[in-house]
C-alpha cells in the first residue's frame, strides 16, 4: 500500500509538472522594443501580464536614438512585435518607412487628438509626455558660488563654463527633443546660434537622457539638461537637486506605442495596445509623468509645477521627424567633439 502511495504520488507530481510546463509553454512570448527608463519596465509588466496571464513581454531595452537605428536597421528582417515607449518623432518616421500596423485600442476616443498619429486607425499612440527639466546641484553651487539658472540663455553666461552636461540628441530621444525645440522656439538661425554658445559651455554630451540629471545629482557638474522624471526620482532619493523649468519653454515628446508591422503575434500585440491605453496603465504611467494621454488621468506630481501643460513648446512632430537626419548631421558637425565615449 505505501509503495502504491508513493507511485501514485509521483505520478501526479509528474502530471502537475507536465501541466506547469505544458501552460508555460503555451504563454505566448511577446518581442517589445522599448526606450522606457528600466526602473519603470517591471511595473508595467506585471500590469499588463496581470491583465494578460498567457502573455509574457521580453524587452529589447535601449536609448531612443539607440533603438530608432536598431528597428531601422532590422526593417528588412524585423525581429520586433510592439514599439513602446519610444518617442512620437521616432514613430512618425517608422509609420513613413511603412514599418507599423495600424490598430485602434480599446478606449482609443479618450486618448486626446494631439497625443496620437491623426490617421484612422493611427499608426501609434500616445502614453505620456516627457519634457525638458534642468537638475541643478544646490550643494555643489554653493561651493562653486554658481546662480540657479532660470532661462535657457542664462546658460550661455561665462559662470556655467565646464559645468552643464546634456544629452547626445542622436542617442537620446531627450537630447533631440531639446536641440528640435530651441530650433522651433526660436527658429533655425537663432537656434543654432544659442547651441554654439551653449556648446562653449558644456563639459559632455552624454549618451542618455537620464545620465545628465544622475551626474548632477552626485555632484559630478552644477547643471544637468534632463526630464522631469529622472529628475524627480533623483531628488526623492535625496540628493541635493532643484528642478528648473526655464521659462522660454520646453521640449517634449510623447512616449508612444504601436505595432510593428509583419508580427506573428498579432493577437497578443493588439491586447497590449489595448492595456497600454487602459485607464490602469495610464494610472501608472501618471505615478512617473505629470501628463498622460488620457488628460483627465493626468495627477499632480512633486515638483512639477502646475501650469506645466502650458510650458511646452509647440512641438511638429511631422517636421522633427522628417528633418531629423538633417538636424543630426548638422548637430555632430558642430558639437561631436564634446560627445561622451560610446
Amino acid at each position: 500500500m505505501a509503495l502504491r502511495r508513493l507511485a501514485a504520488g509521483i505520478a501526479a507530481g509528474l502530471i502537475g509538472s507536465l501541466f506547469a510546463i505544458g501552460a508555460s509553454a503555451q504563454k505566448t512570448q511577446l518581442t517589445v522594443y522599448t526606450a522606457l527608463e528600466t526602473d519603470q519596465l517591471k511595473a508595467y509588466q506585471a500590469g499588463f501580464e496581470k491583465a494578460n496571464p498567457n502573455i509574457e513581454i521580453v524587452w529589447v531595452r535601449d536609448s531612443t536614438g539607440v533603438i530608432t537605428a536598431k528597428l531601422l536597421a532590422e526593417k528588412a528582417n524585423p525581429k520586433a512585435d510592439v514599439v513602446m515607449g519610444v518617442a512620437a518623432t521616432s514613430m512618425a518616421i517608422f509609420d513613413a518607412e511603412g514599418m507599423l500596423q495600424p490598430y485602434a485600442p480599446a478606449g482609443l476616443n479618450r486618448i486626446a487628438a494631439q497625443y496620437r498619429d491623426s490617421k484612422n486607425p493611427p499608426a501609434w499612440v500616445g502614453m505620456d509626455v516627457w519634457g525638458a527639466t534642468i537638475c541643478f546641484n544646490t550643494a555643489e553651487a554653493a561651493k562653486r558660488n554658481i546662480p540657479k539658472p532660470e532661462t535657457w540663455r542664462d546658460l550661455l553666461k561665462p559662470v556655467y563654463k565646464g559645468q552643464i552636461v546634456m544629452p547626445h540628441p542622436a542617442s537620446s530621444g531627450t537630447g533631440f527633443f531639446d536641440v528640435s525645440a530651441w530650433l522651433q522656439l526660436w527658429g533655425e538661425a537663432d537656434g543654432w546660434k544659442y547651441m554654439d554658445g551653449l556648446h562653449e559651455n558644456i563639459a559632455q554630451y552624454m549618451h542618455s537622457g537620464s545620465r545628465p540629471c544622475a551626474s548632477a545629482a552626485n555632484g559630478e557638474y552644477v547643471v544637468g539638461i534632463s526630464f522631469e522624471y529622472r529628475a524627480n526620482r533623483e531628488k526623492a532619493q535625496g540628493k541635493p537637486i532643484d528642478l528648473v523649468f526655464p521659462k522660454e519653454g520646453l521640449g517634449w515628446d510623447l512616449e508612444a506605442i504601436g505595432i510593428y508591422k509583419g508580427t506573428k503575434n498579432l493577437a497578443a500585440a493588439q491586447k497590449l495596445l489595448d492595456w497600454a491605453a487602459s485607464d490602469a496603465a495610464m494610472d501608472l504611467y501618471a505615478h512617473n509623468f505629470a501628463i498622460v494621454a488620457v488628460p483627465a488621468l493626468s495627477k499632480p506630481l512633486p515638483n512639477v509645477p502646475a501650469d506645466y501643460g502650458t510650458r511646452l513648446v509647440k512641438n511638429d512632430f511631422m517636421w522633427a521627424a522628417k528633418n531629423r537626419d538633417r538636424i543630426l548631421a548638422e548637430w555632430s558637425k558642430r558639437y561631436e567633439s564634446k560627445a561622451a565615449p560610446k
